[in-house]
């Protein structure tokens, strides 16, 4: 009888030991998964302080990337919001027929492809769409452990939400289409940050730090932030960081020599879709200083809604098993080749801000080889420690942000429209092909003309340079 008691004893510390081990495994795998904090900054062009930029103020964006690495030539799929999302969350490239324009829906172009939060939430994370992840908030929903958050404010998704706004507004309203608003391509208000949406979504981001502190699960948590999209709207105090007078106009107000004709954008976005701009011809100057001024406002707002964020992680102690990643979803035009906007085939428009920060990586280090966005998927997978999918056409960056000097390719890809794009150290060439065969291209070397001022394709100095990025375009294509 009492060997029998000694036995079931036994028996039971064993399977007390058993669940206690077993416990602490599951715990120690949720300590092991490291969190991401996936950054998206709308409209952002490399004219931060870390990029060597002196006219902005971005000490939040200047100070994570002194924490990490620093990719000075990463290049997006597309220069057009949804399009340039839709193919960096699916890790898919764009073809002629899949991720076209700012409209894409990345369910309807690749409904069957795992996109990165769809493949963190099958691993066992919690993943949160905050502000402007997809273009569309309803898009891949079932990404998201939960319903995404979109703020809102004053009027439209522009969110005017002063008196003189609303009454140029007012002034432009359409008879045909009383719904549409056309309002002023800037406003300033003398307000708190939470006044607008950018700001609202900093708090809630905050509050979704607090419980993951305290419910301890790893998390996919993406933050997209609207600004600096037109139009630009931020509060009054990031404005008066900068004075007018001391805004540099683009020196290079003028289209490239020989470039063709395709090569140049009417910017409707900024044109068409706001008041006070000309319907044809250039802005004068003093408007162009009120737009740049409008715009670095708008980085500087959203930067100091990163330093909130980055602040609150490091706060909870979040930051010591968080991967940050900062991305920009295209570069922007300030007047370049008299040119506003995006959507077109010139560098500042195709290359945009990348940078990552992860426990025990590098810090401080800038990377000059090429990158494109359909790289940062398996990157974070590698980040994170979890299997990639199949389905990816990127490459990770792990190796790079080891040992920032590494080449991780060495020509990499991007289009608009028709336009195709193939970008190589020295070299940015476009062609578009007409339907009759023929085709027209330029070709900039950036050795001695970095920005983009004399279309070089048909200079016959060049001509073995066109035929082999042609050549590297065509078995790229679709």
């Amino acid at each position: 009888m009492r060997f029998v008691s000694i036995k079931v004893l036994a028996l039971f510390v064993i399977s007390l030991l058993i669940a206690s081990c077993g416990y602490k495994t599951s715990e120690n795998i949720n300590k092991q998964k490291k969190n991401v904090l996936f950054i998206a900054v709308d409209d952002l062009r490399l004219q931060a302080g870390i990029y060597g930029q002196s006219q902005m103020i971005t000490p939040a964006i200047d100070e994570l990337g002194n924490d990490g690495v620093v990719f000075n030539r990463a290049y997006c799929s597309v220069p057009v919001c949804g399009a340039s999302r839709a193919s960096l969350l699916s890790g898919l490239r764009p073809t002629s027929k899949r991720f076209v324009n700012y409209h894409t829906w990345k369910d309807k172009d690749a409904p069957d492809v795992t996109s990165i939060p769809k493949w963190f939430k099958e691993n066992g994370y919690t993943t949160l769409s905050r502000g402007k992840i997809y273009h569309h908030s309803d898009d891949d929903l079932e990404a998201w452990s939960e319903e995404p958050y979109i703020p809102a404010a004053g009027i439209s998704w522009r969110s005017y939400i002063t008196e003189e706004s609303r009454k140029i507004i007012e002034a432009n309203k359409n008879p045909k289409n009383p719904d549409q608003v056309k309002g002023p391509p800037f406003e300033m208000a003398d307000v708190e940050d939470n006044a607008y949406p950018d700001g609202m979504l900093t708090d809630k981001v905050i509050e979704d730090l607090n419980q993951f502190a305290k419910s301890k699960e790893p998390f996919f948590l993406g933050v997209g932030f609207w600004k600096p999209h037109l139009p630009f709207n931020a509060p009054k105090k990031y404005w008066d960081l900068y004075s007018e007078e001391d805004i540099q106009l683009a020196d290079n107000p003028f289209m490239p020599q020989n470039a063709p004709k395709k090569a140049k954008t009417d910017w409707y976005e900024l044109r068409g879709m706001y008041a006070g701009i000309p319907k044809e011809g250039p802005v004068s100057d003093e408007l162009a200083r009120q737009l740049i001024h409008g715009y670095y406002a708008c980085v500087s707002y959203t930067d100091a809604q990163i330093g909130k964020v980055l602040k609150e992680l490091k706060r909870l102690g979040l930051d010591k098993n968080t991967v940050v990643v900062l991305w920009g979803d295209h570069g922007w035009h300030l007047g370049e080749h008299g040119l506003w906007c995006k959507h077109c085939n010139f560098d500042k428009v195709m290359k945009a801000p990348l940078m990552f920060k992860a426990p025990g990586m590098k810090e401080g280090k800038k990377s000059n080889t090429l990158v494109e966005f359909i790289d940062i998927y398996p990157t974070l997978c590698d980040l994170a420690g979890i299997d990639m999918p199949e389905h990816l056409d990127g490459k990770s960056l792990q190796p790079v942000l080891n040992n920032p000097s590494k080449i991780h390719k060495d020509t990499v890809f991007t289009r608009y429209h028709s336009g195709e794009s193939v970008i190589t150290k020295r070299y940015v060439y476009t062609e578009w092909k007409k339907k009759n065969g023929n085709k027209v291209n330029m070709l900039y070397d950036h050795s001695n003309d970095p920005d983009e001022n004399i279309n070089v394709a048909d200079n016959p100095k060049y001509e073995e340079v066109v035929k082999e990025l042609s050549l590297k375009i065509n078995k790229n294509h679709d």
